[in-house]
């Protein structure tokens, strides 16, 4: 099987869901953050703080050619797709899975986080910008599935019946 990338803006559930597809699918997971954070020795948001975030968006693009291209289900970072190469990359090697969330639902999800480097003020006006921006990104995707107001099992069970069509 190829591998399984999940894509999709802060907060829509790339890890949650990935985990949980992971078990059902008996594959393994790697977080590009995670193993980013793991490689570097340094939080996101210090990478963030001290080398800016192209430098965080070149070890983002590094990780990604690192990473097995079978069997597996990688969990990416809100702006991996922001680079075309990460983009392409993910679809000539992998199914890629965008996970949509609806604004008002990321918003609440995001309220009281403080971990994210690219949301320090203004976090409904950024995460409706950056969002938007994004969104044709996203949508380049294989296929797409709504997290909104879904449960984890019922977005997996989703997730697991359209891999099995013959596209896939």
């Amino acid at each position: 099987m190829r591998a399984i990338y999940l894509t999709g803006f802060m907060g829509a559930g790339k890890t949650t869901i990935g985990r949980r597809l992971g078990e059902v699918l008996q594959l393994p997971v790697i977080d590009t953050d995670a193993y980013i954070e793991q490689q570097v020795g340094k939080t996101i948001t210090k990478i963030f703080a001290e080398e800016g975030e192209e430098a965080f968006r070149t070890y983002e693009r590094e990780t990604l050619k690192e990473l097995p291209t079978e069997h597996v289900i990688i969990t990416t970072g809100g702006g991996i797709v922001i680079q075309e190469e990460n983009r392409q990359f993910m679809r000539e090697h992998g199914i890629v899975i965008y996970l949509h969330c609806e604004l008002h639902e990321l918003f609440r999800r995001l309220a009281d986080d403080t971990t994210r480097p690219l949301l320090m003020e203004n976090k409904q006006k950024q995460i409706k910008q950056l969002f938007e921006q994004r969104l044709p990104w996203y949508r380049e995707a294989h296929m797409t599935i709504d997290t909104t107001n879904r449960t984890i099992d019922d977005i997996v069970e989703n997730i697991v019946s359209l891999l099995k069509s013959p596209r896939f």
